[in-house]
């Protein structure tokens, strides 16, 4: 059921089992609480996600800290959720946004339903709302902040005031609360999951890498181990000093959530970094080397959030169809002036999505090459991380071609 956006009533929802989700557009919806029942209001702006699967890699992606996330594929939960599905320690999710929740959780990996998982982890969720009438509100109006709530005794204009007073995601370090605070030394690869398709030879040296920890998933962790680096990963705001103390051969940049512009302290240590080892990035990554370069960032209308987001690269041409999940984006021109050379291509929106720097060792993406939910289209990049740790030059076009074909076994 949908409230009229525009004439929010006061009547507050008293029917057992039931939650609002308000936008500060005045739109509310209401439907079936489930996961963290208890009487609340949680606050987060309201996105959307596109994959068609995942649900638990996107639950517990750390770039999803302080958003509200509705999934757009009709039925979810059906497979239920287990610990070796898990993108963090985690869920990182403000609350979950479903059509339908599924009765019946069958597979027989599962060792839990989502409901239950989403009840132990404290997250909220609301089930049978039009999830494509919300979705196309955000592709219209733009990401909304939100407030999801299970408290019958708050009326909805109240929920409408919360929603527009809520504090959103510019100007917010939200790094700093999904950062890993200790060191960690990472030792685990894809394992079981390592794609039948596309293996290459491991490397004969292994690589030293400094993974810098914004919201980290665990696959790209993982699939640095199978590309040959041996990963030691730090938090977020590690001076250039101690990352010295590690003598890595590369420093790797993660995904993380909110605002670049907000994560001084990683852009401030970066730019002293410029030069002094190759740097790899990957989304959150990618937007704070280029600021540490001096590029701008944007916030996007509505962000790219799913596993179907096509890419092209501009060197090869070719088309990749890539996992994403961002809000802001990397002005192209300001990056051109600071040395920044564009790589790759959204086809949906033509905004950047991978560059690479023309004199120094220095390449990023905006899209997530680990996948978790996705394709697997552009695992080659971590080839191109270590050959540009053996080479100490950015991936041009013929090197990202190299291992792409290496990849596909061309």
């Amino acid at each position: 059921m949908t409230c009229d956006p525009n004439s929010a009533s006061s009547a507050a929802v008293s029917k057992p089992g039931s939650a609002r989700l308000a936008l500060e557009d005045g739109s509310v919806f209401v439907g079936r609480a489930f996961g963290d029942t208890s009487p609340k209001s949680v606050e987060g702006e309201v996105c959307f996600n596109t994959s068609l699967s995942g649900y638990q890699e996107v639950v517990t992606d750390p770039s999803y800290a302080g958003q509200i996330v509705t999934m757009t594929c009709p039925l979810i939960g059906n497979y239920g959720v287990n610990p070796g599905d898990l993108e963090s320690a985690k869920a990182q999710v403000s609350g979950f946004v479903v059509r339908e929740l599924a009765n019946t959780a069958s597979n027989y990996r599962a060792t839990a339903k989502l409901e239950q998982w989403l009840a132990e982890e404290g997250v909220t969720g609301i089930a049978g709302i039009d999830t494509r009438a919300l979705t196309r509100r955000l592709r219209i109006e733009g990401a909304l902040r939100g407030v999801l709530c299970t408290d019958a005794s708050v009326s909805d204009e109240q929920l409408v005031a919360q929603a527009k007073a809520s504090a959103g995601l510019v100007g917010r370090n939200l790094v700093a609360t999904v950062s890993r605070t200790q060191p960690l030394a990472w030792s685990e690869d894809l394992g079981d999951w390592l794609p039948l398709q596309g293996s290459i030879p491991a490397v004969d040296n292994r690589f030293k890498v400094v993974a810098l920890d914004c919201g980290a998933k665990l696959n790209i962790l993982r699939n640095l181990t199978d590309s040959g680096c041996d990963a030691t990963v730090l938090p977020y705001d590690t001076t250039p000093e101690q990352i010295a103390e590690h003598a890595p051969d590369g420093l790797f940049v993660s995904n993380g959530p909110g605002d670049p512009s907000a994560v001084q302290p990683t852009i401030d240590h970066l730019k002293q970094l410029i030069g002094k080892l190759p740097i790899f990035g990957i989304c959150l990554g990618h937007q704070l080397l280029s600021r540490a370069m001096g590029a701008d960032t944007f916030k996007l209308k509505f962000g790219h959030r799913g596993g179907n987001q096509p890419v092209q690269n501009l060197g090869t041409q070719k088309v990749e169809i890539t996992s994403q999940n961002h809000g802001f984006a990397v002005d192209p021109d300001s990056l051109a002036k600071v040395g920044g050379e564009p790589t790759h291509l959204n086809l949906n929106d033509k905004t950047l999505e991978g560059f690479r720097h023309t004199q120094e060792p220095i390449f990023a993406v905006q899209y997530h090459p680990e996948a978790s939910p996705g394709p697997h289209d552009s695992r080659y990049l971590f080839d191109c991380f270590v050959e540009m740790m053996r080479t100490g030059s950015s991936p041009d076009a013929a090197a990202m071609d190299n291992a792409q074909r290496q990849r596909n076994q061309i």
